[in-house]
């Protein structure tokens, strides 16, 4: 007697399959009614003799609006008041694009501000060392 080959598909740590094919398996996997987070989607395939094989693979939902965070970072040890910037924006409306709030804004990196810096000191050092006045 045979057994049929067969896939399991298993979402976290539910005892139950949620789908059960015979392979090989296409399926469109609806990730909306799943609450944001990590997960692990487990699979189990059963050879025609009885040997069973599990593969699992952790993946993360986020659905929901992305959420940035600026001024604290996670574990940040702080003290006294920090300011911070909370953005959150998603894809509600694929028809208007709104440009406030679409980006979260950033401070001017560092390393531009030496470049500028630099730069502008080159252009002094420059100026000065061929600048020669024109007398009449």
């Amino acid at each position: 007697m045979a057994i049929e080959r067969t896939v399991k598909l298993f979402l976290d740590d539910e005892p139950v399959p949620f789908a059960e094919y015979a392979p090989p398996v296409k399926f469109l996997f609806d990730t909306t009614k799943l609450p944001d987070g990590p997960h692990t989607l487990r699979i189990v395939a059963r050879s025609t003799n009885g040997v069973e094989g599990v593969r699992t693979i952790p993946f993360e939902v986020r659905n929901g609006p992305a959420i940035t965070v600026l001024g604290l970072k996670p574990g940040e040890v702080v003290d006294d008041r920090i300011p911070i910037t909370v953005n959150a924006y998603g894809s509600e409306r694929s028809d208007v694009f709104m440009v406030t709030g679409s980006e979260t804004p950033k401070a001017i990196p560092a390393w531009v501000w030496a470049m500028l810096i630099g730069f502008v000191g080159f252009a002094a050092f420059y100026f000065t060392l061929y600048w020669a006045p024109v007398h009449l």
